[in-house]
């Protein structure tokens, strides 16, 4: 059990839910908010969270890019600790769960939404089973091609928030793409830091990560980027639609996030980016509690 639950890898957790949050606070200061959405939307968003882990476990010690330079955890198959074939039924299981939690979700949600909403989201459903397990797995995986940034901004961001918020309300508003965004940009932060950390190990292997694309220090730049990006998103949104004092409740993360940046800009060592990656996670789920409380307050 302890081998399954490293693999697991819960610290992601709260980065995968902060988007659920994120889209169930809109939602409710929109007037319009069901906990057994809201709870099934985080119960399908932790399965395919597990699920991305485990096929990235697999992926890497299948493909040979897990190796003993690894500076990161080491992942479960590729000590042993887990057998290729336990870890693939687990995967197997766990898109299955997915599944399950997710149709529940958009039959509660969608029932008196016309029928075409049902199959569009499902096939969004599905796109999301997909793409956790095509990270590092298949003929041509993406997150060794430096898309895996690309696929953070959409699922942990844009599908994540506007989703969230959509099977809640049954309604868009283009405003929202803001704090969608925002978060996303903070998710990928979190990945570029995990890039930067393996920089030279992935170089080596043939991963072409952004970081490896890039060089270390454009990489830095771009961390920097993405952390100012989702601030100031989150800023444009608060101008937008209307502030008090309340509305500004999340600029307390924000010394977090220029920390973060300033940490990941001197780091001398790899191994000096592994708690860079839990911190960032935990201040963009900070960062989207401060915000909810401040948009139902």
């Amino acid at each position: 059990m302890k081998s399954w639950l490293a693999a697991a890898r819960p610290r992601t957790l709260p980065l995968a839910l902060a988007s659920i949050i994120l889209g169930s606070f809109l939602a409710s200061s929109a007037g319009q908010f069901s906990w057994k959405i809201a709870i099934l939307a985080a119960l399908t968003t932790i399965f395919l969270q597990i699920l991305s882990n485990f096929a990235n476990d697999y992926g890497d010690a299948v493909s040979g890019k897990d190796t003993t330079e690894r500076v990161g955890p080491r992942r479960a198959v590729a000590t042993g600790m887990i057998t290729r074939e336990a870890m693939l039924r687990g995967i197997i299981i766990t898109a299955v769960l997915a599944l399950i939690s997710g149709i529940w979700l958009l039959v509660e949600a969608l029932k008196n939404a016309p029928a075409q909403v049902f199959w569009l989201f499902l096939v969004l459903g599905l796109l999301c089973i997909g793409a956790a397990i095509a990270y590092t797995n298949g003929k041509r995986p993406y997150g060794y091609s430096g898309f895996g940034d690309i696929a953070v901004l959409l699922f942990f961001g844009w599908v994540g928030v506007l989703g969230t918020y959509f099977l809640h309300t049954l309604s868009f508003d283009p405003i929202l793409l803001l704090p969608a965004t925002s978060v996303g940009f903070l998710a990928t932060g979190v990945l570029n830091i995990n890039n930067i950390r393996d920089i030279e190990t992935d170089a080596k292997t043939g991963k072409y990560s952004i970081p490896v694309r890039l060089g270390l220090q454009r990489a830095i730049r771009y961390h920097w980027l993405l952390l100012l990006g989702g601030m100031v998103c989150a800023v444009l949104y608060t101008l937008l639609v209307g502030y008090n004092w309340l509305s500004w409740l999340y600029l307390l993360a924000f010394p977090l996030f220029v920390l973060n940046g300033r940490a990941v800009a001197t780091h001398q060592k790899p191994g000096e980016l592994n708690p860079r990656l839990g911190q960032l996670a935990l201040s963009t789920l900070l960062f989207v509690l401060l915000w909810g409380v401040a948009l139902v307050g």
